[in-house]
């Protein structure tokens, strides 16, 4: 059996513990880092551009030049700069680039649309990036004609009309298929009309678009019946009438710092929806402008979203317990900062978005987030770690465990922000999702009033994740996923995250899935690479984050005595332990890599992922080789 170096395994843990400690801010808490992303760079530039360019000029510039001096080689862009070339960021890059190409962009009858101004001074590179990209297209989708870069969008999300309609909605804006109301014929409608509906109904209309998306289903909507009119003259006026009560409704729904969702994608097509057909001067554009504003970062580009505060924190909060039992961390004052900090955190209110009733946590403490079920399960799980109890936390605990259970779906798995809304796969119950609720609730489960409810719901929960387990004994999560697998999935992460939260479920529970669970081990041993580390999937090139997920979910598989070869998993623990060892060198270096998925299938990278998961991961070997 290999031998881990034990004063290599000791140092990088400790240096890690270090890193994590310094990054917390003034408030104690973790705020992380997201990558900067092409996507949101590029609607954030044109959604300025179509409000006023000439006043938001500098900014516009210095987006444009980020955009082209990001450029990948093929000519293309990806999500995040580690990110190979895709036809949703080219395309959305490509109609970016037109806010410099001079000339106006102005929408026909309506006189409002992008202002006419120069080429940026500073875009130097702007004719080369722009022939670029146009070749590149032109090599991906075989033409440049409206149809066929329509035709390419809508077959890459099919019945989904969450992201391919604001694709095209920018395209046609910046004259990318056509001239005029000609340009919108490539666009699909979206019926806004039907958010002036009472919210109850919504799970019932069948909407085209996911739950987070309503933003963008009033305003792209009212966009699309500004430049083409229904022909059916009872679309006409049943839309014509909808229009200013459904900007209610979006008024309601925009949060007090104007950013839907923490996210510049999806502030930026509202703000340029609504501009472009009169409405610039409308309280929803100003503020959705004023977010903008804000997040744009010192090299001139957006992020996916403003960050993961409360997520990262619960991650953070995670890895420093699983060192904490040999070696205490946190004294009892910072873990009651941490503890007051993520009970304030809670949403206490129905959240106006998607009705969520109070006792859920969202992503970040900012006020655009939506409660989940992934940060709500890891803020009961970051509780349970800090260890405090009195009232307070019981009674927090309570509400976001009935939080839970209300989320729950019929076929006993849990979804992301609404119960049964829609059938799109953001609304989808997830096995990363229904595993990581099992395994907040088995943690509190005998220490909480609602155990009679808890119970059942954990039993469904558990069907859920046998039935949608893959017959290799795999499962395939919704929020993460790998670029080197041809799929995109990333059943590494699946796979180890299920076994780690159903190992925080009492055995008396949990026994059920002993079978589920040797089979899922045997999978996760098979797919380590020759190197000793995991990649997304058996012989994907192996990365600090899946290698650390893998060790983490193998070490708490063996604490938790499932039923399995041993010594087979104590062989591939030091031999992935070890591979994080070198490859941080000792806990020195952790580039992260592309692994999150966020709305819409856009990658991301956070930069304490790989801090976190590989102290987790460590932590848990060190006390599992030494026992």
């Amino acid at each position: 059996m290999m031998r881990i170096d034990q004063e290599a395994l000791n140092q990088t843990i400790v240096t890690l513990r270090e890193r994590l400690l310094a990054l917390r801010n003034a408030e104690g808490h973790w705020v992380g880092h997201l990558s900067s992303s092409a996507l949101s760079t590029a609607t954030a530039v044109f959604a300025l551009a179509q409000v006023d360019a000439t006043r938001h000029q500098t900014l516009i510039d210095r987006g444009l030049n980020w955009l082209c001096e990001n450029q990948n080689d093929d000519g293309g862009w990806g999500d995040t700069v580690q990110s190979p070339s895709n036809l949703s960021t080219t395309l959305l890059c490509y109609s970016a680039l037109a806010v410099a190409e001079g000339g106006s962009l102005k929408s026909e009858g309506l006189g409002v649309g992008l202002h006419e101004r120069a080429v940026p001074k500073l875009c130097l590179t702007l004719p080369g990036a722009l022939e670029k990209t146009e070749a590149w297209l032109r090599r991906e989708v075989g033409s440049l004609e409206p149809e066929a870069l329509a035709g390419a969008v809508i077959g890459r999300y099919g019945k989904d009309r969450t992201f391919s309609v604001p694709i095209l909605t920018m395209c046609a804006l910046a004259g990318r298929l056509g001239a005029g109301s000609q340009a919108w014929r490539c666009v699909k409608p979206l019926p806004f009309e039907l958010a002036v509906l009472p919210h109850r109904l919504y799970k019932w209309l069948k909407l085209p678009v996911v739950s987070y998306a309503l933003p963008a289903l009033i305003a792209i909507g009212q966009a699309r019946y500004a430049h083409r009119r229904p022909r059916c003259p009872v679309a006409w006026l049943v839309r014509r009438l909808a229009r200013e009560r459904s900007l209610d409704v979006l008024t309601t729904l925009q949060p007090t710092n104007g950013g839907f969702l923490e996210a510049a994608p999806l502030t930026s097509f509202v703000v340029m929806s609504l501009a472009s057909c009169g409405r610039a001067d409308h309280p929803v554009v100003s503020k959705g402008v004023e977010f903008l504003l804000a997040s744009i970062r010192d090299d001139g580009s957006w992020p996916i979203d403003t960050n993961l505060a409360i997520w990262g924190t619960t991650l953070s909060i995670a890895a420093l317990a699983a060192w904490a039992e040999a070696h205490p961390t946190l004294p009892e004052t910072e873990r009651r900062r941490l503890t007051d900090w993520l009970l304030a955190c809670q949403h206490k209110e129905t959240h106006p978005y998607t009705q969520a009733a109070p006792g859920g946590w969202a992503w970040t403490n900012l006020p655009g987030a939506v409660p989940d079920a992934d940060d709500t399960a890891g803020a009961l799980l970051a509780l349970h770690h800090l260890g405090i109890r009195d009232e307070a936390v019981s009674n927090a605990v309570a509400a976001g465990i009935g939080w839970l259970l209300d989320l729950q779906n019929g076929d006993g798995g849990i979804p992301t922000f609404c119960r049964g809304w829609t059938n799109l796969p953001f609304d989808r119950s997830a096995p990363d999702l229904t595993a990581h609720a099992l395994g907040a609730m088995g943690v509190w489960v005998e220490a909480i009033d609602s155990e009679p409810q808890t119970v059942p719901a954990m039993g469904r929960a558990m069907d859920f994740l046998e039935m949608v387990q893959r017959t290799d004994g795999s499962w395939v999560p919704l929020w993460f996923g790998n670029q080197s697998v041809p799929n995109k999935g990333n059943p590494v992460y699946g796979t180890s995250r299920v076994l780690t939260h159903l190992s925080r479920v009492p055995t008396a529970y949990r026994r059920r899935m002993d079978t589920a669970c040797e089979r899922a081990v045997c999978w996760l041993l098979s797919a380590q690479n020759a190197d000793g580390g995991w990649g997304g999937a058996p012989s994907v090139a192996s990365s600090i984050e899946e290698t650390a997920l893998a060790v983490d979910a193998l070490a708490q598989s063996v604490g938790a005595h499932h039923h399995s070869p041993v010594p087979a998993m104590s062989e591939a623990i030091a031999r992935g332990a070890q591979w994080l060892i070198d490859h941080t060198e000792k806990g020195r270096s952790t580039p992260a890599c592309p692994i999150g998925l966020y709305f819409a299938q856009l990658w991301y990278f956070e930069e304490l992922y790989p801090i976190v998961f590989t102290l987790t991961a460590l932590g848990k070997a060190q006390a599992m080789l030494s026992s």
